[in-house]
């Protein structure tokens, strides 16, 4: 079998959670892929689905407040301690 090279270019952060979670499987990265190649060929596609996710509209509303307080755009407040928390819940 003749051996061929692909260089693909990925975000450094995306290439080392990927090989620590594939050496955790007892496999490199140049292993993954050639698994992932393979799978796709006898699947005939991509071997997993590919689709938006979608969320019930509860999560879309808290997703979209946690970007809102990271944006600055809503405030929130903070607790000096989890006690402090549990009071004001206890309160409500």
């Amino acid at each position: 079998m003749a051996i061929s090279n692909i260089n693909v270019q990925v975000d450094q952060d995306i290439k080392s959670q990927a090989q620590n979670l594939f050496s955790t499987l007892g496999m490199d990265l140049t292993t993954a892929i050639n698994v992932f190649l393979r799978s796709s060929i006898e699947y005939g596609g991509i071997p997993f689905e590919i689709r938006h996710r979608r969320y019930n509209p509860e999560t879309e509303a808290a997703m979209q407040e946690t970007l809102d307080i990271l944006s600055g755009k809503v405030g929130s407040k903070a607790y000096s301690s989890a006690g402090e928390l549990f009071e004001e819940l206890d309160n409500e």
